[in-house]
């Protein structure tokens, strides 16, 4: 798994995933069957998708889709990344959310398929522009292709972005850019901020002291 974007294990499946179908009527459709749908993926505590209201039909397809993720995630543990990516796909067939694109163009990275990994990214934020995933993973892959000064305004959309659980790795790719760039005392506050948010992400605490020592 790469580090800037998911994090340096792979994060298992929880067995308990939960799906939460709380009885609310939708009075802008007019229909009786209407449920607030919230699904989690089991991976780290993420949601599958945001929490919305949802006919019976749309929300038994949106569970469809969440098996296809969940088998889909599991063969990419597996490095079966052909498998995972057919999965993804018929995840998003059966209802496009912005996990699944943005996990099949994460597959795809690692198929070397950069220009197709961003471009499911950009179609994670049409889904759903608040999702913060994939405008770091734009950041990530942008990185990756030498483009350090178009991956700036990505990744701070990340660090704004209003669903995301990971907030660390946006500012510790910053802090990569700003170093790669030479400035340094940005790039240590970026590599702060990301250990003040997770103290626990290693890749930060070495940048951060490296790039401290070298100024001892």
């Amino acid at each position: 798994m790469n580090q800037c974007r998911a994090g340096p294990e792979w994060p298992r499946i929880r067995d308990d995933a939960e799906t939460k179908m709380t009885e609310k009527p939708d009075i802008n459709s007019g229909e009786g069957d209407s449920r607030l749908v919230s699904l989690d993926t089991g991976i780290g505590g993420m949601p599958f998708g945001r929490e919305e209201v949802l006919t019976a039909g749309e929300a038994q397809k949106k569970e469809e889709a969440l098996e296809y993720f969940k088998q889909a995630y599991k063969a990419q543990f597996e490095n079966d990344l052909d498998k995972a990516a057919l999965l993804y796909q018929k995840s998003i067939e059966c209802y496009p959310t912005a996990e699944a694109h943005t996990f099949l163009g994460w597959t795809y990275s690692f198929m070397g398929m950069t220009d197709e990994a961003i471009e499911e990214c950009r179609r994670a934020i049409e889904v759903d522009p608040e999702f913060g995933n994939p405008y770091n993973d734009i950041g990530a892959y942008l990185i990756e292709q030498g483009d350090h000064v178009s991956a700036i305004p990505w990744l701070e959309q990340a660090t704004r972005a209003e669903r995301y659980q990971c907030y660390f790795y946006p500012h510790f790719n910053l802090g990569r850019v700003y170093e790669d760039r030479g400035m340094v005392f940005r790039a240590l506050r970026e590599y702060r901020k990301a250990i003040d948010l997770n103290p626990t992400y290693r890749l930060a605490v070495r940048a951060f002291r490296r790039l401290q020592g070298k100024l001892n």
